[in-house]
């Protein structure tokens, strides 16, 4: 089938869903989004781009994509005006967090992936805790108003002649020649998808007149153990993110709060005068190996789930690849949802 013929349902109306809706409608398909309506995970999110600061040794296939995205982030995937922060800086606290610096750095580097590091972290970010001196910058990274996406993305959907339609309990609900399922933690229930909700809390901090101002750039650091990333606003920080495994529980723990905001302010003391405006929980959609599914499964359902942290950096790969697809082409190995089935009929051999 011709990509300028035929109708296409979108199953999911967040950041991934409307991405690949979005690009279908270019293509000229005739394109109709199923959602909800609700506030996903995608309304919480932080809006990181940072496929260099996130990555980890071992997921060498995560941070190919991931780099190959911010590509298409840096080359128009969306108006700028959504772009909050342009770099990001990575800090260590403590003698154990030099230790995971170094070893972040390293691997980066025996990929060819060279990041700046330095001894004093507070030339970048002057406002940092007078202890943090080590780090290192990544200034390709970006970060994003979310919410800012989904309204830019929403309106350019409606624009194209996208039409909205009530979310659907099962595939068979839609009658379209093609299906698309971007619904996040709900895809296990439409196609019997290895996808598992991770709870992540998530607080906006909105700035106080008299306050100083956020950072420029995107923090990380890991305070006690626990990771912690500052995202800039124009009128404050998003704080971010817890993840435990809690069901589809998304009411915000105190715990988790607390934590958060001594974290934040353990990183960046002047946030102890900002206004405490938001708290939020989401359900990052998680597989096995942590790399997202993107595919098809039959030769009328494909999938863009299982992108776990990732989701907001990955959507223009992501609808790139599901438009490659509906043109007839291949789904790359790494991210094939049928990846699973295979992996775990050998170990039944």
């Amino acid at each position: 089938m011709s990509s300028r013929q035929g109708s296409l349902a979108v199953i999911g109306g967040g950041v991934i869903g409307l991405s690949v809706a979005r690009e279908a409608a270019r293509a000229g398909w005739q394109v109709t989004l199923h959602d909800d309506g609700r506030k996903g995970p995608s309304w919480v999110a932080g809006g990181m781009l940072a496929p260099y600061s996130e990555a980890w040794p071992g997921e060498d296939d995560l941070l190919d994509l991931g780099i190959e995205s911010l590509g298409l982030w840096r080359g128009g995937f969306i108006d700028e005006q959504v772009i909050t922060a342009r770099g990001s800086l990575t800090v260590a606290i403590d003698t154990a967090d030099v230790g995971e610096l170094r070893t972040m750095v390293g691997w980066l580097a025996g990929r060819g992936h060279t990041v700046a590091e330095t001894a004093n972290a507070r030339d970048v970010e002057p406002l940092l805790a007078q202890n943090i001196r080590r780090g290192f910058t990544a200034p390709e990274e970006l970060a994003v108003d979310n919410r800012a996406v989904l309204h830019v993305l929403t309106a350019e959907c409606q624009a194209l002649g996208v039409r909205r339609e009530p979310a659907v309990s099962q595939v068979d609900d839609v009658s379209a020649d093609q299906v698309v399922i971007a619904n996040g933690v709900q895809a296990s229930t439409l196609a019997d998808l290895p996808v598992r909700p991770v709870k992540g809390e998530v607080l906006r901090l909105r700035r106080r007149p008299g306050a100083m101002p956020p950072p420029a750039h995107v923090i990380r650091a890991r305070v006690r153990g626990r990771h912690v990333y500052l995202v800039p606003r124009e009128d404050g920080v998003v704080v971010g993110a817890t993840q435990y495994e809690h069901g589809h529980d998304t009411a915000p723990a105190v715990a988790g709060v607390r934590d958060l905001l001594d974290d934040a302010c353990t990183v960046l003391p002047c946030l102890g005068e900002y206004e405490f405006a938001e708290c939020a929980a989401g359900l990052r959609p998680m597989t096995e190996d942590n790399l997202p599914m993107v595919g098809r499964i039959d030769d009328r359902v494909l999938v863009a789930a299982g992108h776990g942290r990732s989701g907001f950096l990955l959507a223009p790969w992501t609808a790139k690849t599901i438009g490659e697809l509906l043109d007839g082409g291949e789904s790359p190995t790494a991210v094939d949802p049928r990846r699973f089935e295979k992996a775990h009929s050998q170990e039944a051999r």
